[in-house]
């Protein structure tokens, strides 16, 4: 790197991207460890929350929402299938789309996830006023829309 080269944590941003980063790590690690009762992981807590919201979602869509490939799916699906979690079912309309949805069961370990993720969100989060959790979401949410765009321009 040449001497007007700047390096990284020179860079006035650099300080916020790296606490995002650190934030989203340990918040992962805390929802592991909280979860793991109901031996589930976050990934598994976030495909159940979105088909308790979006009860009938197909594999597509979900992984859209999720940001991930289908070949993550393709992993976490059967396991939760087996667990009795969640069930496939064919589209009426189009046979080739599955769509997905909890078993009694799966919408019981749901409800408890979301419970223990609330209470981990409200511990973490008591002493940030209001207003301050809304400024950081907006901005979070600002960032998330030019990244996704940066990715769709690829």
């Amino acid at each position: 790197m040449n001497k007007n080269q700047s390096l990284p944590w020179d860079h006035p941003r650099f300080r916020s991207w790296i606490a995002v980063a650190r934030a989203c790590q340990l918040m992962q690690q805390s929802l592991t460890r909280s979860l793991a009762d109901l031996d589930i992981k976050p990934p598994h807590l976030d495909i159940l929350v979105n088909l308790y919201r979006f009860e009938g979602i197909s594999q597509q869509e979900l992984a859209r929402k999720l940001l991930v490939g289908r070949s993550n799916m393709s992993m976490l699906l059967p396991q939760m299938e087996k667990r009795d979690l969640i069930e496939r079912r064919g589209d009426a309309r189009d046979k080739r789309v599955l769509r997905l949805y909890l078993t009694g069961e799966g919408r019981r370990l749901t409800e408890a996830a979301m419970a223990i993720q609330t209470d981990l969100i409200e511990r973490t989060l008591s002493d940030e006023p209001i207003e301050q959790c809304m400024a950081t979401a907006i901005s979070m949410e600002r960032i998330i829309a030019t990244l996704l765009k940066d990715l769709s321009d690829d």
